[in-house]
């Protein structure tokens, strides 16, 4: 005989769970940075907006940084466009005296700030120039995170925010947000990268010519490989930006020891579907093994049964009752036999998000757990990020 299905819980968290109080963490002034990471489509973008208007409406200045080119941020907030410069966010509710910017990352234009700020006018148009750079500065494998790590940084150093949210980018990719500084300094410090710019920093026809010789071979197989002309375009390119090489790997490993600081908070978003949950653990472990903050998870999009004692089974036999097979029902019968399936087919959806959740908790028991009810709806205004923000904060 089978084991009758327990009702389902008021909420998805398991009452031994530690619980996410998101009022706590966004209203203390330790708290400097939220960083929301998660797969994609678990409503991450949502979420930081989220955060970031209940932070402001809480009395903070609040700036969020999404790095998802998606528009669903500017949408929900009733801007037009992003770009790289934070735009106020008006209709920012209460007397609390909060201000809420947004803004979205350009990776070019990020790195073309860097290059203007860290050189002479006319070295920085050399620079910009040059076809590597063009390349680098805009669909370069990691030069998306390693940018956000340099937006955040430049946020950060103003001291004009009480509080930054980042949102990343979905999936996997949102590691690499911390991965981006080491990547981006053995890139800049790589064996080929100092044997290019080995010319430009020797100082006489001698030493020029020892390094020529030691290159021969290993520029022909480059050239090969990657076309001459590929290959004088880095080697111009390095040889232009040889002074900012320590600036770039000092800049990165500084944002990322501020991520590791006790005023960071990553929150991690999830649903409660398997794949999204394998994505959070995935997450969980990672921060957890790198000594980064970790203050939870979002469980976003869950699902409730506001009758959990009529269970699924019931519901579906009186259905049957109301409309028998092969019979004509009357008009509130069919009505009624309606409701009665679509609850049961609730129940059996808050029944599967608890026993995915609670595996989930079991993994990791000490990780606290926030939850975000499903709106009836995309959250396309203010109204509904304060909603959402209202969901997460019910304890």
């Amino acid at each position: 005989m089978s084991k009758p299905m327990a009702a389902p819980r008021e909420r998805l968290r398991p009452d031994d769970a530690p619980h996410l109080d998101i009022d706590e963490l966004i209203e203390s002034a330790q708290t400097r940075v939220i960083v929301c990471c998660g797969a994609g489509g678990v409503g991450k973008t949502t979420t930081s907006a989220s955060i970031a208007l209940r932070a402001a409406e809480a009395g903070r200045r609040v700036v969020v940084l999404t790095i998802d080119p998606a528009k669903r941020l500017a949408q929900s907030l009733g801007i037009e466009e992003l770009d790289n410069t934070p735009r106020e966010v008006a209709g920012v509710a209460g007397g609390s005296g909060g201000e809420l910017f947004a803004m979205m990352l350009d990776m070019k234009s990020t790195f073309d700030e860097i290059v203007l700020e860290h050189t002479t006018p006319e070295k920085a148009q050399q620079i910009f120039d040059n076809p590597f750079y063009q390349t680098l500065s805009s669909s370069f494998a990691g030069t998306q995170e390693y940018m956000a790590m340099e937006k955040l940084g430049q946020l950060v150093a103003k001291d004009e925010w009480d509080l930054v949210v980042v949102d990343t980018p979905p999936s996997r990719s949102a590691m690499d947000f911390l991965d981006a500084p080491e990547r981006m300094a053995r890139f800049l410090d790589g064996k080929v990268l100092k044997v290019l710019l080995a010319p430009a920093r020797s100082g006489g026809r001698g030493a020029l010519k020892l390094v020529s010789a030691g290159m021969g071979m290993f520029s022909r197989v480059l050239t090969k490989i990657i076309g001459g002309e590929v290959l004088r375009d880095i080697s111009a390119f390095v040889g232009a930006l040889d002074t900012m090489f320590g600036g770039f790997r000092a800049r990165a490993e500084a944002t990322y020891n501020l991520l590791r600081q006790p005023g960071t908070s990553f929150v991690v978003v999830a649903t409660a579907e398997p794949d999204a949950l394998r994505e959070a653990s995935y997450f969980v472990e990672r921060l957890v093994g790198e000594h980064m903050p970790l203050s939870g998870v979002v469980m976003n999009r869950a699902h409730y049964s506001h009758a959990p004692e009529l269970s699924a089974r019931r519901a579906r036999k009186y259905a049957d009752q109301l409309w028998p097979e092969d019979v004509e029902p009357t008009e509130d019968g069919a009505l009624a036999a309606a409701a009665l399936r679509v609850h049961a087919e609730r129940v059996e959806l808050t029944m599967r998000e608890q026993k995915l959740t609670d595996r989930f908790v079991k993994a990791h028991p000490e990780v606290a757990l926030g939850e975000v009810e499903a709106l009836p709806r995309d959250a396309y205004d203010l109204a509904d990020l304060r909603e959402i923000g209202d969901r997460l904060a019910t304890p």
